[in-house]
């Protein structure tokens, strides 16, 4: 007969939590543009902020667009032909205007499968039709290592 010598084994039992939120983890402070602001203000915004995108809302605060780096890009590009340093273009000609959007009561698990599908950076959040937050690739990633101890 062999005896074991181990002791009583622990498991050690997850935490059962509510379904992880794109509410959860996205960034409700936001830098936002107007449709009338140049691509001058938006890079030094983005610059000076260190992000690579934001939402662009009307005079009421409704979301109508998304302005990003690659947005500016075709303005620095443009600059190069026209021997100018400086973009005066407006954010409303060149913001992409068929934006995606996600619920903040989706899972973080389908919303990394969207960034998966639509290959963008991020998502803005609208809550009965209000922009009330936005969500990165970023955020989705930094959301993981926190979660390891947790069933969902």
């Amino acid at each position: 007969m062999v005896k074991s010598f181990q002791g009583v084994k622990v498991v050690e039992s997850k935490t059962l939590t509510q379904p992880v939120l794109v509410k959860d983890h996205m960034s409700t402070k936001l830098v936002t543009f107007g449709p009338d602001d140049t691509i001058d203000q938006v890079m030094e915004a983005l610059t000076k902020r260190k992000i690579s995108g934001a939402p662009v809302v009307d005079a009421s605060g409704s979301l109508i667009g998304i302005i990003s780096e690659v947005d500016c890009l075709r303005e620095i590009i443009k600059g190069k032909y026209t021997n100018t340093v400086r973009f005066p273009a407006k954010v409303s000609e060149l913001m992409t205007r068929d934006v995606i959007t996600l619920s903040p009561n989706m899972s973080i698990f389908d919303a990394a499968q969207k960034f998966l599908e639509y290959q963008i950076r991020r998502f803005p959040v609208l809550h009965e039709g209000q922009l009330v937050g936005q969500i990165s690739l970023s955020d989705v990633i930094k959301a993981f290592p926190s979660l390891k101890h947790t069933t969902w």
